[in-house]
């Protein structure tokens, strides 16, 4: 585990003290945590390694140059993939109100990532900030204010016919099975399957699991598949046909967003 996050352990839950506490760590492993919440707002993210965050509503799958936000009491779930090395930023509850109100992802910036840093340096201690260290929580707190959230998430259906789906391809985003299949599989129309899917999570049926492919594909790479076998795995028929997709998906190459895990 990481053991500079797991002092934070006392602290998380208490809203006095330090309007911003923040510690990294780093291992060699897997790091995952069962469902839990705080009542802090937390922010985190990884400089080198990829995240996966499950809340209420979704799956999210976090590399470098994304963070999760999470307002206070908000249940989530985690775990890393391959060698991590992360941060995590614990907000008071009473300086949340003008923050996001729901989980989001946002792409970091250089300010947020070295601003954090300095707070990792500080000792935990039960006083409000002061002086240099006030105004580099307060520069924490307008990042996450300001910084552009990135809709980087697979949402979840809330019907539970759907959601089973969901779960199955999620599991194995490789499995083929058509619309109508799959609507059989759940005891559901395939009319309303489709109608019900962009409705609920804002893709139609087959973009939603292309984009699931997507996000598995990226852990994946970070556990240092060969591209060629992560396109197979994933059901499909070239090398070429993943590559393009990925790269229209995320901007790079795999090869070139490997690089950036």
């Amino acid at each position: 585990m990481l053991d500079p996050l797991l002092q934070l352990a006392d602290h998380v839950d208490r809203d006095d003290g330090p309007v911003v506490i923040a510690a990294e760590g780093s291992q060699d492993g897997e790091l995952a945590s069962g469902a839990h919440s705080h009542a802090r707002g937390q922010l985190f993210g990884s400089l080198r390694g990829l995240l996966s965050v499950g809340v209420e509503d979704g799956v999210w799958i976090v590399p470098a140059i994304h963070a999760v936000w999470l307002p206070p009491h908000q249940r989530h779930s985690g775990r890393s993939h391959g060698p991590f090395h992360g941060w995590s930023v614990y907000v008071a509850e009473s300086a949340c109100a003008d923050l996001p109100p729901r989980p989001c992802t946002i792409r970091t910036s250089g300010l947020l990532r070295e601003a954090v840093l300095r707070a990792t340096s500080w000792p935990l201690q039960s006083q409000p900030l002061e002086g240099a260290r006030a105004h580099v929580a307060a520069l924490i707190l307008d990042e996450i204010r300001h910084l552009p959230v990135e809709p980087f998430g697979l949402p979840l259906p809330a019907d539970p016919r759907l959601q089973r789906i969901a779960k199955a391809l999620i599991a194995d985003p490789a499995d083929a099975r058509d619309l109508e299949a799959w609507a059989a599989w759940a005891a559901v129309s395939s009319r309303t399957l489709s109608r019900r899917f962009v409705a609920e999570t804002g893709f139609n049926f087959t973009a939603w699991r292309q984009r699931a492919r997507m996000m598995r594909s990226l852990e994946m790479l970070a556990a240092g598949m060969p591209v060629t076998a992560i396109a197979l795995d994933l059901g499909y028929a070239t090398a070429s046909a993943f590559i393009g997709l990925f790269r229209r998906t995320f901007g790079a190459t795999p090869a070139v967003y490997r690089t950036r895990l």
